[in-house]
C-alpha cells in the first residue's frame, strides 16, 4: 500500500481539455487536485478559480510540491514525453493525454524511467473505462457474436479546423486524424481484441492549407502537415482483422465500431464513454439489431486518472496503463510508416488485455476514505 488518503494531483496545462478533466477530478473523493499550471499562467488561475484549486503554480513549484503525488500532463502532444519524464525525475505518477509520445524511443524513456523510479503511469484515452465500451467486453467475452473475426471502424468528419480556436497543433506531426482521433479506436481494438501484430496503410491530404473557423483568429491560415485521410488494414495477434478509417476529409459525419463475429455483430459506442451496445444475432435483418443499455455509474474524461490514483494506494497496475499506451503509439506509427513509405509494418505484440470492470466500480465512490478507516479499526 503506498500512502493513505486520497492522491494529491497536479495538474500541467489548462487548455481546452483541462475542462472536461478537472470536472471529474475536482469531484472525485479520492483525488484532491492541489495545483494547477500552464505556459499561460493568467489562465491557470482562472480555472484554479473556477474549480476551487487552492494553487496555480509554476511548473517547477508543482513539481517540487510533496503533496503531489500524481501529476496530470494535458499540455500538447509535442510536449507529452518532456513534461512526463519531468514528473518521472520528480518523482510522481503521472497520468498523460494521448498520446504518450511523438515516437518509439521517447514512449521507451517514459516507460523505463518509470520502471527505474518505481513510479506508475497512466494514459488517455480513459473510454476504455466507459460504461458504454465496459458493457461491450462483457458481452463480447461472454460470448454474444461468439469468436471475433473482423473488426470495422469509421471516423469521418470535416476537421475541427472550423470549431476549434487553436486548430493548428490538430493538423501538426504528431496529430492529424490519426495521433488524435486513432489512440480511442485503436486502444479500443486492442482493449476488445488484444495486440496488433501487422498494418499496412494508405494516406490521402485533401489540402496543404486550413482556415481557423473561430474564435480571435478566425480567418487565419495555417499549414497541414498530416495526411488528413487513412485507410487502414490491421492483423491482430488472434488472427483478427482489422479495417479502419481515419479521415478529417469527409463532409459526412460517421462513426462506427463493429466487430463481427461467428454468430453475430457488435457495435460498440466508441465515441464516449456512455452508449448503448447493439447486437445482431446470426443472419437477421438490419432491422432486427437489440440494444443493451450501458451498465455501470457514469462517468468521463477522468475516470482513468481515478482508476490511476487507486492502483497507486493498492500497488497493482492502472487499467488504461503506460504500456497500453505503448501498445497503441507502436500500432499509429507503424501506419503512418505504412502510408508515406507502403507495405506491411510488423509491430511487436505484448499480451495487453485488462479484464473488464465491475458493473459497480463507480470513479465517485469515496474508496480510499473507507480504506484508511478500516487500517485504523485494524490497528487500534
Amino acid at each position: 500500500m503506498s500512502g493513505r488518503g486520497p492522491v494529491g494531483v497536479g495538474i500541467i496545462g489548462a487548455g481546452n481539455i483541462s475542462e472536461e478533466y478537472l470536472s471529474t477530478l475536482t469531484a472525485a473523493p479520492d483525488l484532491r487536485v492541489i495545483a494547477i499550471t500552464d505556459l499561460d499562467l493568467d489562465r491557470a488561475r482562472a480555472a484554479a478559480v473556477r474549480y476551487g484549486i487552492g494553487c496555480a503554480a509554476s511548473v517547477p513549484e508543482l513539481l517540487a510540491d510533496p503533496t503531489v503525488e500524481l501529476v496530470v500532463n494535458l499540455t500538447i502532444p509535442a510536449a507529452h514525453a518532456e513534461v512526463t519524464l519531468q514528473a518521472i525525475g520528480a518523482g510522481k505518477h503521472a497520468w498523460t493525454e494521448k498520446p504518450i509520445a511523438l515516437n518509439r524511443r521517447a514512449a521507451a524513456d517514459v516507460l523505463s524511467a518509470a520502471a527505474r523510479a518505481g513510479v506508475l503511469v497512466g494514459n488517455a484515452p480513459d473510454t476504455i473505462l466507459g460504461e458504454g465500451i465496459q458493457t461491450s467486453q462483457r458481452l463480447l467475452d461472454g460470448g454474444s457474436i461468439g469468436t471475433p473475426q473482423t473488426v470495422l471502424t469509421l471516423m469521418q468528419g470535416p476537421g475541427p479546423d472550423a470549431w476549434h480556436p487553436r486548430p493548428q497543433f490538430l493538423f501538426a506531426r504528431g496529430a492529424g486524424p490519426l495521433f488524435d482521433i486513432g489512440p480511442y479506436y485503436v486502444t479500443t481494438m486492442v482493449q476488445l481484441l488484444g495486440p496488433i501484430v501487422a498494418v499496412e496503410a494508405r494516406g490521402h491530404r485533401e489540402r496543404t492549407e486550413r482556415v481557423i473557423g473561430s474564435g480571435p483568429d478566425a480567418g487565419t491560415t495555417f499549414s497541414v502537415e498530416v495526411d488528413t485521410h487513412l485507410s487502414v488494414l490491421a492483423t491482430f495477434a488472434s488472427g483478427v482483422i482489422g479495417t479502419s478509417i481515419y479521415s478529417f476529409d469527409s463532409p459526412l459525419r460517421r462513426q462506427l465500431f463493429e466487430i463481427t463475429g461467428s454468430s453475430g455483430v457488435l457495435r460498440v459506442p466508441v465515441s464516449g464513454f456512455d452508449g448503448a451496445t447493439e447486437i445482431l444475432d446470426g443472419d437477421d435483418r438490419e432491422t432486427d439489431w437489440r440494444s443493451v443499455p450501458a451498465a455501470g455509474t457514469p462517468r468521463s474524461r477522468g475516470a482513468g486518472v481515478v482508476d490511476l490514483a487507486r492502483a497507486i494506494r493498492s500497488g497493482t497496475a492502472p487499467r488504461a496503463s503506460g504500456a497500453l499506451a505503448g501498445h497503441v503509439l507502436d500500432v499509429l506509427l507503424a501506419i503512418e510508416e505504412s502510408a508515406e513509405h507502403g507495405g506491411a509494418v510488423p509491430i511487436a505484440a505484448d499480451p495487453i488485455r485488462v479484464p473488464a470492470l465491475d458493473t459497480e466500480w463507480d470513479p465517485f465512490e469515496a474508496t480510499m476514505a473507507r480504506a484508511a478507516a478500516y487500517a485504523d479499526e485494524e490497528q487500534s
